[in-house]
């Protein structure tokens, strides 16, 4: 899990290289460029980024002899997590309501979906 002092939002480039490696659990470079949609980056370029997500503590890897299997330390879901909080907090005062008032308003979420939201929630609270 990232901490909260530690977080560091990922570039784009970077949140695509995590996706592959979320999706395939442990991964050489070839296996990561194959999964990038095309245009695909070239296999250095996949390669520099994987090293600065090393770097970041987003990524580690094991040695098989002269080649790296990559494998993603921070978890999707707790990357994901921290990711909304700090748009949130960048774009809507941190503030969830505004964030649904927005899109509401901006017709890009529907009662209907609002509902459901509101039911998964109660849901959610009811459980702790």
């Amino acid at each position: 899990m990232v901490g909260k002092a530690s977080f560091k939002p990922l570039t784009k480039a970077e949140e695509e290289i995590m996706q592959a490696l979320w999706q395939l659990d442990k991964a050489f470079i070839k296996d990561v460029v194959d999964t990038l949609q095309e245009p695909r980056p070239h296999y250095n370029t996949v390669s520099t980024i994987i090293k600065i997500l090393e770097d970041k503590g987003f990524v580690a890897h094991e040695t098989f002899g002269k080649a790296n299997r990559y494998y993603a330390l921070v978890e999707k879901d707790d990357y994901s997590k921290k990711s909304m909080k700090q748009f949130i907090k960048k774009y809507f005062e941190g503030s969830f309501t505004n964030m649904l008032s927005f899109f509401a308003k901006e017709k890009d979420i529907s009662v209907k979906d609002l509902e459901e939201l509101l039911n998964e929630l109660k849901k959610t609270n009811t459980k702790k």
